[in-house]
């Protein structure tokens, strides 16, 4: 069963629409309205309100130079200024490398590997044990932990390279 949009429910909905949105856009209104009673109860809620200006002699633009000029929204001329405004502009990382990349500190084990690997483009990991003359164990934490500080990188058939 379909039930006819009551007038009285308008501002009970308007109520619920100014509580959960981030902000309130108020593109055209006469001076009493709908959009006015929204743009007043999102201003309760401390929610951000914007107008987009009118023609002064346009009766629909009222309402929106009411609010601008009345401090209760801010003028909204395109999509860039609610971006801005509202602070939802992407926000970009540094190119800059963290101190810790750096200076990366090496122990012993891997610091031969990271030697070794440096000499020849890519070793095996057999090759890898027998040259440093640490325990397979050492040399296995080692690789896991230059690969992990993304130094050096392990390609197919247990083969390790620089990156």
């Amino acid at each position: 069963m379909k039930k006819k949009a009551s007038k009285h429910h308008f501002p009970i909905r308007n109520r619920i629409v100014a509580a959960i949105s981030d902000c309130t856009i108020v593109t055209e209104t006469a001076v009493k309205g709908g959009s006015m009673i929204t743009a007043d109860l999102a201003n309760g809620y401390n929610r951000e309100v914007f107008a987009l200006p009118g023609r002064t002699t346009d009766f629909k633009s009222a309402g929106c130079n009411w609010l601008i000029r009345n401090n209760q929204a801010l003028l909204l001329e395109n999509t860039q200024d609610l971006i801005k405004l509202m602070g939802w502009e992407e926000k970009k990382k540094p190119a800059t490398k963290d101190q810790g990349e750096l200076f990366i500190v090496l122990n012993e084990v891997e610091q031969r590997i990271m030697d070794l690997l440096t000499e020849r483009e890519q070793m095996h990991i057999d090759v890898i044990n027998a040259t440093t003359g640490f325990p397979n164990s050492l040399n296995a934490g080692a690789l896991l932990e230059l690969e992990m500080k993304d130094l050096i990188c392990s390609m197919p058939g247990r083969i390790y390279r620089v990156k």
